[in-house]
């Protein structure tokens, strides 16, 4: 089977892991409210880089604050605002992903939309959340060029859109089981029956091991994995290694707690392991999930006086775990099959994932039709 010129997303091509539905547009952005700006940088030979920004909702972010919980996998990464959040369970600001050097002016960039927004003036202390890869491979990192004020426009540029996957925003310059990865996304929506409540999923991957899409073993087959070499095997398309780190952002507008939005953020690491990822010691896996739902909102009057928050009993969250690992999973094959071949610094070239070729062998396995 020929290898398409044009990319298209996972699911259009056949390949739909789980059993939930998705979204309307299979987006982090069917969570009602959530909204999300890129801002993209390929420059000259050598800079492959850009910054990715998740605004959990349209209105004053500092004052109606959400709930919020995150997971740590491995934890070799630079996770800003993370004790914070695990200290009081909310979210203030907007989260950005971006590359690992810029995550000082990242967070600068945050204080500058929080500060400037109305009553910012009042504001003496503020907690960015700010997540990272690190794009070194096809990125000439180590000149920063991404300022806060590019930064900035991530931000400001955020809308409800279903975003661009691929070679954009924090994915630019990233690569995912030796193939060019980037970012993606993906939601479910759980029956009437169960709530009818939506979960997305947005990814920045980088990060390797051995692919596997819908059970078929791509990376073994393609010989296209960080262990070849050990095992004697040729290398495949591209240089594989397992190095590098996920980021996964979760948005869903179920009532639930902190507490649970833990369980739930934890979850989405069975979907990166459905994809193959190796979790390797200098591999930063984390993943942040909110809640939207307006009756778990920390208001100023909530966060003030006794709480009598509506929010879901564990027994009903069991449905959302099913939802956040299939639309973890889906999102980081998007992020693969959407992502196309870019030559970056050092004449460094990293191929996209051959998507024909990988159709052929699923068929083979009857993975798909």
């Amino acid at each position: 089977m020929k290898d398409f010129n044009q990319r298209k997303r996972s699911r259009d091509l056949g390949i739909r892991p789980g059993i939930l539905s998705p979204g309307t547009g299979n987006s982090i952005t069917d969570v009602h409210g959530v909204c999300v700006g890129q801002v993209t940088l390929i420059e000259e030979g050598d800079i492959r880089t850009g910054a990715t920004a998740v605004l959990p909702h349209e209105g004053d972010l500092y004052k109606d604050r959400v709930p919020a919980g995150i997971a740590v996998a491995n934890g070799f990464g630079k996770l800003m605002g993370y004790t914070q959040v695990a200290e009081l369970g909310e979210i203030e600001t907007p989260i950005v992903l971006t590359n690992t050097l810029s995550v000082p002016r990242a967070a600068d960039a945050i204080l500058d939309w929080t500060l400037s927004r109305p009553g910012g003036e009042k504001i003496c202390s503020v907690n960015p959340i700010v997540g990272e890869t690190n794009d070194g491979r096809l990125n000439a990192i180590e000149k920063r060029v991404l300022t806060s004020g590019r930064i900035l426009e991530a931000i400001e540029s955020a809308s409800i859109a279903s975003p661009a996957e691929g070679n954009v925003g924090a994915g630019t310059g990233t690569v995912a089981f030796g193939w060019k990865g980037g970012n993606g996304t993906s939601s479910r929506v759980l029956p009437q029956s169960l709530g009818g409540y939506c979960v997305g999923v947005l990814v920045q991957s980088n990060f390797g091991g051995m692919l596997q899409i819908l059970g078929v073993p791509i990376g073994r087959l393609l010989k296209q994995h960080y262990l070849h070499a050990e095992l004697a095997e040729p290398i495949g398309f591209a240089d594989a290694t397992a190095d590098g780190s996920i980021m996964i952002i979760v948005a869903t507008d179920a009532p639930l707690s902190d507490r649970n939005l833990n369980r739930l953020a934890r979850r989405s690491f069975a979907g990166l392991a459905r994809t193959g990822s190796s979790f390797v010691s200098s591999s930063g896996d984390y993943a942040i999930a909110f809640s939207t739902a307006e009756s778990v909102r920390r208001t100023p009057e909530l966060r003030k006086g006794v709480s009598t928050a509506s929010e879901l009993a564990n027994e009903s969250v069991s449905p959302l775990f099913q939802a956040v690992i299939e639309a973890t999973e889906e999102a980081i094959h998007n992020s693969l099959f959407m992502a196309e071949t870019m030559t970056g610094r050092d004449g460094t070239t990293i191929e996209a994932l051959p998507i024909g070729t990988v159709l052929g062998m699923m068929q083979r396995h009857r993975a798909i039709a």
